[in-house]
């Protein structure tokens, strides 16, 4: 049996199909559920859909299941009762969905099954060996791009670039909560939120159907938002305990030795030196290190402020344990007039996610 897996099977008719339930379980774990039901939060390898499509109450319930196993990418058998319903249904279906009568002998089904869970594995292998290669190669772009920072020498756009793409590809097959989960593999504190904040400006471009060039800018800037901090002494950075006043004004620097350091080298887009420096502004004037206000402060910024934010207080750091997502939501919410509420409200899906596959 395939371990950390399973079958879905949606029936309207539990007891007719707990023959194919039993067959499909001498290869994986199947789990039925009646058309309508709430879907399990992990992702399936596969859906098998075996409900009576003529049935009125039954059309929603198929239609919301054909749609998210689509946008998922999870692949889906359906087995049709109404032979006359079978053309208009596969002529129009996901490459990976198949359709076959519901008459078909219980052998040929579960032979198909087969077929299909062994082919949803190996791409669930394979999509995990990219993802793992992307966090991998973007841990060392933001290590690189830190290292060359605090050494006093020129970074490289060219390498933030990369970092960058490696990000959204990464955001775009497997979703935010996926990358989390991977990245936190990793002890480096500061290279984790960096990778966290970049993740969740990614899903967020995604959500608000950003243009190419505009997503690509919002996940660079989030990549660099924190660059500053590679001049901020390590023991500061990683304090267990409170800081004092002078080293929390040091720490509070970053923004401003950032966007500096961009300034200098040159080669940098003005609206991602415009990020890196305002992240930590607040729309009531309460931020730093320009105490900006309203309109003074660009979207960009604003999108960016909320993925830092929530991404600080869901993370485990030196001197706390993280906050749940529900205490992090109450938190921000509490933040009135400081956060766009707009952008909080276009943010709350990603928020879902992080404890959702994509599938879902």
């Amino acid at each position: 049996m395939m371990q950390d897996s399973f079958v879905l099977l949606i029936t309207d008719r539990q007891a007719q199909m707990r023959g194919l339930a039993s067959g499909v379980e001498r290869m994986v774990t199947c789990t039925c559920l009646p058309p309508g039901a709430s879907l399990p939060e992990e992702r399936p390898l596969l859906v098998i859909v075996d409900v009576d499509e003529a049935r009125p109450d039954n059309a929603a319930a198929i239609a919301a299941l054909t749609q998210r196993t689509s946008a998922g990418a999870v692949p889906c058998l359906t087995l049709l009762r109404n032979a006359w319903m079978r053309e208009g249904r596969t002529g129009d279906l996901p490459e990976n969905h198949r359709v076959l009568p519901a008459t078909t002998p219980r052998d040929t089904i579960l032979a198909k099954v087969l077929e299909m869970i062994t082919v949803a594995a190996r791409a669930c292998s394979a999509k995990a060996q990219r993802l793992e290669a992307r966090a991998v190669a973007a841990t060392g772009v933001v290590t690189d791009m830190f290292f060359t920072a605090a050494a006093g020498a020129p970074l490289r756009p060219a390498e933030a670039d990369r970092g960058t793409e490696t990000v959204l590809d990464a955001i775009s097959e497997t979703g935010i909560r996926a990358w989390l989960e991977i990245i936190w593999k990793h002890d480096a504190q500061v290279y984790q939120h960096t990778l966290s904040v970049a993740g969740y400006a990614a899903a967020f471009g995604n959500e608000i159907a950003l243009s190419r060039d505009d997503h690509h800018r919002l996940t660079k800037a989030a990549l660099l938002h924190d660059i500053g901090k590679s001049k901020i002494p390590a023991a500061i950075l990683n304090k267990p305990g409170g800081l004092t006043r002078d080293e929390m004004a040091l720490m509070r620097d970053h923004a401003a030795l950032g966007a500096d350091l961009l300034i200098a080298q040159g080669g940098f887009e003005p609206e991602i030196i415009d990020v890196v420096r305002h992240h930590h502004e607040k729309l009531d004037g309460s931020g730093y290190p320009d105490a900006l206000a309203g309109s003074a402060i660009t979207d960009l910024v604003r999108i960016v402020t909320i993925c830092d934010i929530f991404s600080a207080l869901t993370e485990r750091r030196a001197y706390r344990a993280p906050l749940g997502i529900t205490e992090a939501v109450t938190v921000m919410t509490g933040m009135r007039g400081e956060l766009d509420r707009t952008l909080m409200h276009a943010f709350a899906p990603i928020i879902a996610r992080t404890t959702a596959t994509d599938w879902l």
